[in-house]
């Protein structure tokens, strides 16, 4: 019991981590501005579900998929970085969520928001996604690959919870404070796309630097 114990905190461990939700809540929050509370909320739920199941998928499935398609966590990175940098930049611009929606496109954009670039890549980013089919490759008897979904379980849940009380920070710091906010977290994203994409392009480098 103990040993199942230290996995799934090993396990909660890596993805909290690497979900980091307290890092995905500003970015959450500057494009869901212009949203009532109850489509918020929607959006954070549909964003975490997405993620939780493209863990899920990606841990059972993950090395098949990759294997199938002829791609590699790298390149993964690689799109994550660009996706990154260009929603950084539009961050930075003030340009995310500040035009006013039309209330017959709130829908529309909720569902969008909500798969890229919230669910993918920021709550399940490609570190995550490599976690999950390591730690699933690793784990060899049923109880451990259940632990392990249990853990992502739990991450999500906490993700859920930190996206969904955020609105009261998006209330207290108002208008002039979210777009500071936002200029900041669109600094931060553009940083993070730059690490992402130059992680991901180095082993491409290598192998060319190989080859001459």
């Amino acid at each position: 019991m103990a040993a199942h114990l230290t996995l799934w905190l090993l396990f909660f461990t890596s993805f909290i981590t690497l979900m980091n939700p307290l890092g995905v809540m500003p970015v959450f929050l500057s494009m869901t501005s212009n949203l009532e509370s109850k489509k918020r909320r929607a959006t954070a739920i549909k964003a975490t579900i997405t993620a939780f199941f493209t863990l899920v998928v990606f841990a059972f499935g993950g090395q098949m998929l990759f294997s199938f398609f002829g791609i590699s966590v790298a390149g993964l990175k690689v799109v994550g970085g660009i996706l990154f940098f260009f929603m950084g930049y539009d961050m930075l611009n003030a340009r995310l969520s500040l035009t006013k929606i039309a209330t017959e496109e709130v829908d529309e954009y909720v569902d969008d928001i909500s798969i890229t670039p919230l669910g993918i890549p920021m709550i399940a980013g490609p570190g995550s996604i490599t976690n999950a089919i390591i730690l699933m490759d690793q784990s060899v008897t049923i109880i451990d690959k259940a632990i392990l979904i249990s853990a992502i379980l739990v991450v999500c849940i906490i993700v859920l919870t930190i996206l969904v009380s955020g609105t009261k920070i998006t209330r207290a710091i108002g208008k002039t404070g979210n777009k500071v906010m936002m200029k900041l977290m669109g600094l931060i994203v553009m940083v993070i796309a730059v690490e992402f994409f130059f992680t991901g392009i180095e082993p491409y480098v290598r192998y060319i630097l190989r080859l001459e």
